[in-house]
């Protein structure tokens, strides 16, 4: 994976604030963090990242990101999901650092919302892993399984023939469909399963959703398939494994965002979260007869591959 020198040079300088022990916060310095709702997931992310931040910054979290105009005045937003995002953008001048929105999503958001005037004020710390990550972590939990599945809808919004071209990289063939609306799910799910070995979940509510996600896993393993989620979530209702950035990674990375922020006036270009966790369900392996390596081990499988291709 290649970097430019401008990125290279931006987490050179986040590295720097990280490792500086006296780093010192300003005491005045306002933010405020945007909820979505007041669903447990995202109260439970604002409880991390205050956490994480010192007493001195002085943090606010908005439930209610219709009335931001009524808020108190802030220096940064912190804006968590969709709904608190196109509000944080929409409604204020300030600077907002997006976070818990896919990439997709945020590029549409941005599209629609932003204009030339405000665009440099506005930044994202995507939710879901780049598709290189996501085919590293294939090839290293799963070396033998080169078929992937894909099932995407036009809400997608993804670049079939660019994620093709990534896929091959890796020596791996996209098997993907999209789902059209008049189309029956499970009648494309079982087209792509016969032509697969590994089912690929992407961010898309309208085929990987609460109603929907059940039949999918077990259409997966009446098929001896097995199927990647998008987070721990998916691994506990059986997915044979997810790769994702937990709360207190996403956090961990605002922080050092912020850092930056106060130190140079702008927030850091838009990108992935740096850090994952890998989980498995080993249950779900050993009903398909496959072998999986540990997390540890698929992670330094993962390393050396990335340090291959640089």
């Amino acid at each position: 994976m290649s970097f430019s020198k401008d990125r290279v040079a931006k987490y050179f300088v986040l590295w720097l604030l990280l490792l500086a022990p006296n780093y010192c916060w300003p005491g005045n310095f306002r933010l405020a963090v945007v909820l979505s709702n007041d669903l447990i997931a995202y109260q439970s992310f604002a409880n991390i990242l205050r956490q994480r931040l010192p007493e001195t910054v002085q943090t606010t979290v908005i439930v209610t990101p219709d009335n931001l105009s009524d808020s108190p005045p802030v220096d940064l937003i912190v804006s968590v999901g969709m709904k608190a995002s196109v509000s944080a953008i929409r409604q204020s001048k300030v600077p907002v650092l997006v976070v818990m929105v896919p990439r997709v999503s945020y590029e549409e958001l941005i599209r629609k919302s932003v204009n030339s005037n405000n665009e440099s004020l506005i930044s994202a710390i995507f939710l879901d892993q780049p598709w290189e990550r996501q085919f590293n972590f294939i090839k290293a939990a799963l070396p033998k399984h080169t078929r992937i599945g894909m099932l995407y809808s036009d809400n997608s919004q993804i670049d079939v023939g660019k994620i093709k071209k990534q896929a091959s990289k890796y020596n791996l063939t996209l098997v993907s469909k999209n789902v059209l609306p008049e189309e029956n799910l499970y009648s494309v799910l079982d087209e792509v399963l016969a032509g697969s070995d590994v089912l690929l979940a992407v961010p898309d509510n309208t085929i990987y959703n609460n109603v929907e996600i059940r039949n999918i896993l077990l259409s997966c393993y009446r098929s001896g398939i097995p199927f990647i989620g998008l987070s721990n979530a998916y691994v506990n209702a059986g997915a044979i494994g997810a790769i994702f950035s937990s709360q207190q990674q996403l956090a961990d990375q605002i922080d050092e965002s912020i850092r930056y922020f106060i130190q140079f006036g702008k927030l850091p270009i838009d990108n992935y979260s740096r850090e994952f966790t890998i989980s498995f369900n080993p249950e779900v392996a050993r009903s398909l007869n496959i072998n999986l390596p540990d997390a540890n081990t698929v992670r330094g499988i993962m390393h050396n591959m990335n340090r291959g291709n640089q």
